[in-house]
Formats: structure tokens, sequence, C-alpha cells
């Protein structure tokens, strides 16, 4: 089943403390065995919590950074929205609440393992 997502041409930009992430992982998985892991949105076995990488933050929020790495607590995400940039490139973001946000990290992490293995 394929969902449609909303797109947006240009940028977005988050109010107050707000934060925006892309990046998040919700495909199939192979680790370096080459084991394959399905795709898990929307069943039970995807219930864990997401790493996502800072796209963009308002500008009351003084703790996360542009291009860190946050850890987003199972389900507080909103549903991503395609946004095409003037210069080609497209990302979808998804809006988390910095309440929401358990960790964080300078490099992409796996929720599975260490340095994106599983």
């Amino acid at each position: 089943m394929v969902k449609s997502i909303k797109t947006v041409k240009g940028d977005i930009l988050p109010i107050k403390d707000h934060v925006l992430v892309s990046d998040m992982e919700f495909a199939q998985l192979v680790t370096e065995g080459g084991i394959i892991i399905p795709g898990d949105e929307g069943s039970s076995r995807g219930i864990h919590p997401r790493w996502g990488k800072v796209y963009s933050v308002g500008r009351l929020q003084k703790e996360i950074k542009v291009g860190e790495w946050v850890l987003v607590e199972h389900g507080r995400w909103t549903r991503g929205v395609l946004l095409q940039k003037p210069n080609g490139d497209e990302h979808v973001i998804r809006r988390v609440d910095f309440k929401d946000i358990m960790a964080t990290s300078d490099e992409p992490t796996s929720t599975y393992g260490s340095n994106g293995s599983i």
C-alpha cells in the first residue's frame, strides 16, 4: 500500500522551540551478515524510538542544534512532508516536540546497534 505524502516547495521554518527532523528510517534493513529485517512502519514490531537528523529548529530552541541526531520517543513525530528545495534537494521532514527527544548524538546512530550497523 502506497501512502500519499504532501509536498512543499521551498523551505519550512519551525516556530517557538519546535524541532524539524529528516532521515528517520522506516524501511527494510539489512544486517552486516545479510539478514533482512522487513520495514516496520505501522506494525507492532515497529514500536520503538527512532533517530532523526535535525533539519531546523525554532528560534526559542537553545538545547538542540541543526545537524545533530536525536532519539525520539515512539510515535512522537508528525506524518512526513516532502520538502523540495529550489536546488533540487528533497527531504521528508517531520516535526517533533522537544519534550519527546530522549537523547542526542553528533553522528548517525542505529536503534539496533552502534555506528549504524545492526
